[in-house]
């Protein structure tokens, strides 16, 4: 997991557009945004997917909800965006770090995809 991209976004081995960082996430802009406004955030501790969660990372997902909201309202998008979190492969997922793909600042259709 160290050798991510994303691992190497957050340890500032490759230059990313960041819009926050904490001590828990980081949060930076989307090299291929798929919305006018395309953020994503991704916790500091390497975290593969979803499913490998564990009850001791309830605090730090509320915490980057919680960077999610404020980072939509500094953005400008707090009235409507779409949080995406693809888990495993064959939802898409190519980066096995856990990350929140924000997106916001035109309309969002149902079905995603």
């Amino acid at each position: 997991m160290s050798d991510t991209i994303f691992m190497k976004i957050i340890n500032k081995e490759i230059p990313s557009d960041i819009i926050h960082e904490d001590d828990q996430c980081v949060a930076f802009r989307d090299v291929n945004p798929q919305a006018p406004v395309h953020f994503l955030v991704v916790p500091r501790k390497a975290i593969p997917r979803l499913q490998d969660l564990s009850p001791e990372d309830e605090p730090l997902i509320g915490h980057i909800h919680s960077v999610i909201t404020l980072l939509a309202d500094k953005e400008g998008i707090a009235e409507g965006y779409r949080v995406v979190a693809n888990s495993g492969a064959s939802a898409g997922q190519s980066v096995f770090h856990l990350h929140f793909h924000v997106l916001g600042g035109r309309p969002m259709h149902w079905p995603p995809g």
